[in-house]
């Protein structure tokens, strides 16, 4: 049958999806060696005659991204909605690609919980002098004051886990055919991931260190920071899943979208208990060193 794709150019019906050819791969490589390459120059302030590089080349790459996302998603979204392309079986490919990418992530994470528990546990270490001058031995070093863990960290822990509650209500809705509960439930987790997001601008606003005050606030922000911006990302990933619901998208048998997205959430979740105990609690109030 023209046009319908579940059927292979030889006419045999498969549960596959052939995708198109898409010009989006090579204009998102493009942008994304724009944004890599308006970064290097920028950080080492190359100039081209009077013309000084800046910020320019990593806003220009960083807008490309974001266009090529927006369009080369909005595809995928129509092969789901309209073509019905996303059979059982391309849902099991989708799946997986969404845990490798999710264990990728995790990577990310255990590079920056490295770098903590190095920089803590061996606050006192011969080797690293400089550290030790830092430090004095002791970690969090004497000098710095830190944020209490059970004020406002033990607020936005509590934020994420009820967001984490709220979409799994959502999850729940969908396969239970409650459209109207299941964009309530996806209404709220949205609204506590934008309320997380300004706990935590409000924390870093009023931090007594910055970045680059040394080891203790390098890796503080490294670890929470990037947590946030994946925050961030989660955030409107689940707008997006949001607005979809609202226009009947998602039904118990064909919602990956959303159950990306719910990974993803439940991803951001469990790394965030991990700062809170190690970063906040642990690392502010054991006193390790001496």
């Amino acid at each position: 049958m023209a046009g319908d794709i579940k059927y292979s150019t030889t006419g045999k019906p498969h549960p596959y999806h052939i995708v198109r050819p898409s010009i989006w791969p090579l204009l998102g490589a493009l942008a994304a060696g724009v944004l890599a390459a308006g970064a290097v120059m920028y950080m080492h302030d190359v100039e081209f005659g009077a013309f000084k590089v800046g910020l320019k080349g990593v806003f220009l790459g960083f807008v490309g991204i974001l266009a090529i996302m927006f369009v080369w998603w909005k595809d995928v979204i129509h092969e789901a909605v309209v073509e019905k392309a996303h059979t059982p079986i391309a849902q099991i490919g989708l799946r997986y690609g969404m845990a490798l990418f999710i264990c990728s992530e995790v990577m990310f994470f255990v590079a920056f919980f490295w770098a903590f528990y190095d920089a803590s546990i061996y606050a006192a270490d011969a080797k690293q002098y400089l550290r030790t001058e830092y430090t004095g031995g002791m970690w969090p070093p004497p000098q710095m004051e830190i944020i209490k863990p059970f004020d406002l960290p033990l607020l936005m822990t509590l934020i994420l886990l009820l967001s984490g509650c709220t979409v799994t209500w959502a999850h729940h809705c969908i396969l239970e055919g409650k459209q109207k509960e299941s964009i309530k439930a996806l209404g709220i987790t949205v609204l506590l991931g934008f309320i997380f997001l300004c706990f935590q601008v409000f924390e870093y606003a009023h931090a007594a260190f910055g970045f680059t005050e040394g080891i203790y606030p390098s890796t503080f922000f490294m670890a929470t920071g990037f947590h946030g911006f994946h925050v961030m990302v989660g955030t409107i990933f689940l707008f997006v899943c949001w607005k979809r619901a609202q226009k009947g998208h998602f039904k118990p048998d064909s919602h990956f979208g959303f159950e990306a997205a719910a990974w993803y959430w439940h991803f951001v979740d469990v790394v965030w208990l991990f700062l809170f105990i190690s970063i906040y609690w642990w690392g502010n109030t054991i006193g390790i060193g001496g």
